[in-house]
């Protein structure tokens, strides 16, 4: 007999990985301890359902259940498992059947599916011991001080007594048991609101094929979002591999989407992305497209100025260099309340900005021929430079900056800014602020932090000269 030591991490992920396999058949899938998955097929199982939907199959079971069921225990076999599943109206049966029913003879080892016949739980499950209750092993100890060692002896009998003597944790596993309390389960991924697939008898690998069917499915939930006034944030495909590997490419999106053809395209450029790390194996024979996050779709109507066209065209793009770099590395600058120049606007990820209710700060209006009141290049945070004025609190004549001498030749300000008092604890000083160029024609932005004299019971600071722009 062969042994290999216990590796509870790689367990724990091929786990997981069959838990996302498993998702071809339902979306909620749970795990269920160390060595076990939980799926939720209600409203699933009549996919799989072949010739005669719905006909009742010998042990009582719908169809499709069985097909469904039968089909995850052969591919799983095929992968080299052998698993044991169970059907039921409730988790606490279908696990109770699962983990306790007694193996049929000469399949020992071997991949067993058993199903419960809807509410014809009692027959099947009351010959189970106690601990197919989910119990702990001190409160089965216990029950079987009593006599009480099977399901039988006590589903029956009245909750108050079973309650006072083995605990309240006994009479609620019999009731999920038997369906009076409901048991949610708790699925590892997140369920869209709305998926569309397509199933493949052969195998598909060609991108052209897998391009063609993207497109296909995302006309299928263009329909449907359109009859829920909503457009797509954020889309998942779902790709599942013969071999058991899903792989999974998500896209975000700026705004509200639902037309397929720009799907398709944000899909094509991420893909194009993970070039290599993209494997198709032996081919997909399952693709599945998912609306993860969706809004209000907000329809606009073209007009001269072709705003709409423009800030379209704008979302177009920010969701393009998401779908290839990813949308959380694309940013744009948002405008702020501020008169400092560092703080006159900030970084944010550009999904997350309206760009219909963005609205800049205009300057006031100027002739072409004005000279730019801003550089062209900020500087953040500012650099320190040692100046000289002809008057204490004059414009510099000179000023050293990265241990370079620059002569100025001339000079337009001061413009006197003056932070927020309410955020900081101490005075605001304030900056008096110089357009200068040089000799050459270099044209810099200096300010001047400070004053030479100080209000009476206001600190003194020395001044300090700071440079924040360059303007060519």
């Amino acid at each position: 007999m062969a042994s290999d030591a216990q590796a509870p991490a790689e367990e724990a992920a091929l786990l997981a990985a069959l838990a996302d396999w498993c998702d071809r058949y339902t979306p909620l899938v749970a795990l269920d301890g160390d060595d076990g998955l939980l799926l939720d097929i209600t409203g699933c199982a009549h996919l799989f359902a072949r010739d005669g939907a719905g006909a009742i199959q010998d042990d009582g079971l719908p169809a499709g259940e069985r097909v469904l069921m039968d089909d995850c225990l052969r591919r799983l076999g095929d992968q080299g498992f052998a698993a044991r599943a169970a059907v039921a109206d409730t988790p606490a049966a279908a696990w109770a059947l699962a983990r306790h029913a007694p193996e049929p003879d000469g399949l020992a080892g071997a991949a067993v599916g058993a199903g419960i016949a809807p509410g014809a739980w009692r027959d099947a499950l009351v010959a189970l011991p106690v601990a197919a209750l989910r119990l702990e092993e001190a409160t089965v100890d216990a029950l079987a001080r009593v006599g009480l060692t099977r399901i039988a002896d006590v589903v029956d009998r009245p909750r108050g007594p079973l309650a006072s003597r083995f605990g309240r944790e006994l009479v609620r596993r019999i009731d999920r048991l038997r369906g009076d309390e409901a048991e949610p389960i708790s699925p590892r991924l997140a369920v869209p609101l709305l998926a569309a697939d397509r199933r493949f008898f052969e195998p598909i690998s060609r991108e052209e094929d897998v391009r063609g069917v993207i497109l296909a499915l995302a006309e299928r939930l263009s329909r449907d979002l359109e009859r829920r006034g909503e457009g797509g944030r954020a889309f998942e495909l779902a790709l599942f591999r013969v071999d058991g590997v899903v792989n999974r490419v998500t896209v975000g999106t700026s705004r509200a989407l639902r037309e397929p053809a720009r799907v398709l395209g944000l899909f094509a450029e991420r893909l194009a992305a993970l070039g290599d790390d993209f494997d198709a194996g032996f081919g997909f024979d399952l693709v599945r497209l998912c609306v993860l996050e969706a809004q209000r779709f907000e329809a606009f109507q073209s007009d001269f100025t072709q705003a709409g066209e423009q800030t379209e065209a704008l979302d177009a793009l920010i969701d393009r260099l998401g779908a290839r770099l990813g949308i959380a590395r694309v940013a744009r600058f948002l405008p702020c309340d501020s008169h400092l120049p560092e703080a006159r606007q900030k970084l944010v990820p550009a999904a997350l900005v309206d760009t219909t209710a963005l609205v800049w700060c205009s300057e006031t209006p100027v002739a072409p021929d004005t000279p730019q009141l801003r550089p062209l290049r900020l500087i953040d945070p500012p650099e320190p430079v040692e100046a000289v004025a002809m008057v204490p609190e004059g414009p510099p004549l000179r000023f050293r900056w990265r241990r370079a001498l620059y002569e100025v030749r001339a000079c337009e300000g001061p413009e006197r800014l003056v932070p927020p008092w309410w955020q900081s604890p101490q005075p605001p000083q304030a900056r008096d602020y110089y357009r200068v160029e040089d000799g050459e024609g270099r044209r810099f932005w200096l300010y001047r932090e400070g004053f030479y004299e100080a209000d009476a019971g206001v600190e003194l600071r020395a001044p300090r000269w700071f440079l924040q722009g360059l303007y060519a």
